[in-house]
């Protein structure tokens, strides 16, 4: 009888779920971050624009204004005017008006059309009933808001790309600070051993104890609020895990051989640390790194929907969650996109991060 021919192994196996899992991480990061470098650009809205006619304006495809929203603006500048609509007719994308009064029309009240966003200057047609009577064509401005406005009417899709730059930018940035951090600190403690690391951990200890938000509300009300105090708060307390872990791996790598005989023949302690020890602990330095960058983004967003971190015009995926919880059961948008921007940055991260840790050879150099 005939034995059935070997499966795949499953080491072989596991390892290609998890090459899959880093390819398409590494996708929905490097698409995420490309939408949030020109994403802006493309979408026609700076992200501080206020459009004061489209405030809460749903998500859509299509572009505004749509009926009810040409006649709601029609309303404010009528009464603003104060005039009578005595007529409506929209042929494609010029709105014919009439405009009746009980006393003669001053046109230059006509600039109210120029100063909305939902119609483009006015253009007189007749005059009549000695001025009490007026007809105006006026174009309507088409516009689309893709994931809508906010409550002060700027546009949703912009400023959740213009919060992915930011939270990008304190996650990566805020990391390297730690890395850097970390590395050197744990790197000198784990190797020169004995009383000096006993010190060098004792400190680490007593940071650690101090609670993150206590110490971001200290350096808010010493320096004010500002954008750099993000990186400064993250950076400053985020780097004693991975002091910890480059600690533990230099009191292992300086008892290899190859250590001992960089010391015999007279290599200085620091050319050890940047030849040896600092090498061949940068596989869980990176897997960790892959850990930490999700972790310092969710930092970031929790001390922002706190308020003491991005502060208007600019905003993060922070703020804007925020904001969405405070409107969510009149405008869900609000909540919804950035969410889902955030959480999947965070999913891709921390896959990438738990890929890189359980792929083979990862720590071992």
């Amino acid at each position: 009888m005939n034995k059935p021919l070997p499966t795949t192994h499953p080491r072989l196996a596991t390892g290609a779920s998890r090459h899959l899992a880093m390819r398409a991480s590494l996708a929905t990061l490097g698409l995420i971050a490309l939408l949030c470098l020109i994403g802006p650009l493309a979408s026609g809205h700076p992200y501080d624009q206020v459009y004061r006619d489209y405030v809460l304006v749903r998500p859509s495809l299509f572009a505004h204004p749509d009926a009810t929203e040409t006649r709601e603006a029609l309303e404010g500048i009528a009464r603003r005017m104060r005039v009578r609509v005595e007529a409506l007719r929209q042929d494609g994308e010029v709105v014919h008006l009439a405009f009746s009064a009980d006393r003669p029309i001053d046109t230059r009240a006509l600039r109210a059309f120029e100063r909305s966003d939902v119609f483009g200057p006015a253009r007189i047609v007749e005059t009549s009933d000695k001025g009490r009577r007026l007809s105006v064509d006026v174009p309507a401005k088409r516009t689309v808001f893709l994931f809508g406005t906010d409550t002060n009417g700027r546009d949703l899709f912009t400023r959740t790309l213009i919060a992915g730059r930011i939270s990008l930018a304190v996650g990566l940035l805020a990391s390297f600070l730690a890395l850097t951090i970390g590395v050197a600190y744990g790197a000198v403690a784990g190797y020169a051993g004995g009383r000096i690391d006993a010190l060098m951990m004792r400190i680490v200890e007593i940071v650690y104890a101090l609670p993150f938000i206590f110490f971001v509300i200290v350096l808010v009300m010493v320096f004010g609020r500002h954008f750099v105090l993000i990186f400064i708060a993250i950076g400053a307390v985020e780097w004693l895990d991975m002091a910890r872990i480059v600690r533990g791996q230099a009191l292992s790598i300086k008892q290899r051989d190859f250590v001992a005989a960089a010391e015999a023949l007279g290599a200085s302690a620091p050319a050890i640390l940047w030849r040896h020890v600092i090498p061949n602990a940068a596989g869980p330095i990176a897997a960790f790194l892959a850990v930490l960058v999700p972790r310092v983004i969710l930092l970031e967003s929790f001390v922002s929907f706190l308020g003491l971190g991005v502060q208007e015009p600019l905003t993060s995926w922070g703020v804007l969650v925020a904001d969405g919880a405070r409107n969510i059961q009149g405008s869900i948008h609000l909540l919804i996109f950035p969410a889902l921007f955030l959480g999947a940055t965070l999913g891709a991260l921390q896959s990438l991060g738990n890929a890189w840790h359980g792929s083979p050879g990862a720590g071992h150099h």
